[in-house]
């Protein structure tokens, strides 16, 4: 008999891959969406859609009943909005709701995906002054969230760490910038390819990240759930991916042959103008161009260290320039790039 997974999240980047090596793996995949979500992640899917909402109590239990596994990706994401109650309700009561749940019915393992933003930011340089990464013994403070999201996210973590003290059995993966196919939305990470191919970036904001391939991070989810330990965090990056800003532009421009662009944008002029675009858009209640929040992010050498999910679950290594390749070429395949 196969094992039945429930997935929320599904329709989204790292949802719809994770979704995609469940069924690879002849597993059974029940996919939670919203009633009236764009499912075009998962048009080529064979999965079981269950319509309903992360805080429908009645709806979670009866879409997890006969499952082995429980995959909590879903999470409500904007650097900017109106109103955040919906983002908080939906990421730390929707957390509680699932984990509770999750017990209720008798699953055996629970995975929560949360994200390096909950992890401690590298502080300390090298004899080269390269930033050193941090692992996942560096513990984030609140003073560190620099913006609803990572907030709302910092303490949906909390929840989840709570439940797997009182025994439920609950395993975190912190994923770090995932890049590769399926990026239907896109994600902010996968904004800045489609934007490069498009040359629609005249400058850029000097920052680092960690890259990691999206199908790295998704086998992560599986290997979480099959080796990880109750109550414990794995970050799912990629050791060779910390690459700064430039670095990544210098990287895409070497595989498409577009040039980089040229002008590294001071911090203080994105920010003055991510200030005036936010007040615009409290009168317009349009979308911000340029988050206050996008902008803090980026004054922080983001690099991570992901020895623990490489030695502990043997988390999957792809070269990072293959995943941009991968992405680039998705991209290109499903209509993102106008003419180059």
């Amino acid at each position: 008999m196969s094992r039945k997974n429930f997935v929320t999240g599904a329709t989204g980047f790292v949802g719809s891959n994770l979704a995609l090596q469940l069924i690879e793996r002849g597993e059974k995949v029940k996919a939670l969406v919203r009633p009236g979500a764009d499912l075009s992640a998962l048009k080529d899917l064979d999965v079981e859609i269950v319509e309903g909402d992360l805080l429908d109590q009645e709806v979670l239990r009866k879409g997890m009943e006969g499952c082995d596994r429980v995959y909590h990706v879903a999470a409500s994401y904007a650097l900017w909005a109106a109103d955040y109650t919906p983002m908080y309700q939906a990421n730390v009561e929707g957390t509680r709701k699932i984990c509770q749940c999750a017990w209720d019915v008798g699953v055996q393992r629970i995975v929560y995906t949360s994200t390096v933003g909950c992890i401690g930011l590298p502080k300390q340089k090298d004899s080269r002054g390269r930033v050193i990464p941090t692992d996942e013994s560096a513990l984030a403070e609140e003073s560190q969230m620099s913006n609803p999201y990572k907030h709302s996210k910092w303490l949906a973590e909390k929840v989840a760490l709570e439940f797997a003290r009182k025994g439920v059995p609950v395993v975190v993966v912190n994923p770090s910038a995932p890049v590769g196919p399926r990026d239907v939305k896109p994600t902010p990470t996968g904004q800045v390819i489609v934007d490069f191919l498009n040359r629609a970036m005249p400058a850029y904001l000097e920052t680092g990240l960690n890259w990691v391939h999206v199908r790295d991070v998704a086998e992560g989810h599986i290997l979480a759930a099959e080796k990880g330990l109750i109550g414990e965090r794995y970050i799912l990056g990629n050791q060779d991916g910390n690459w700064t800003m430039k670095e990544t532009l210098d990287v895409l421009a070497e595989l498409t042959g577009t040039p980089a662009p040229g002008f590294r944008s001071p911090y203080w002029l994105a920010y003055a103008a991510a200030v005036i675009s936010e007040g615009i858009s409290k009168i317009t209640r349009r979308h911000p161009k340029a988050p206050i929040g996008g902008v803090k992010m980026a004054k922080y050498m983001m690099f991570f260290d992901p020895a623990k999910a490489v030695q502990q679950l043997s988390l999957p290594q792809t070269d990072p320039r293959i995943a941009f390749e991968d992405a680039i070429r998705w991209f290109r395949d499903h209509g993102y790039v106008g003419a180059e």
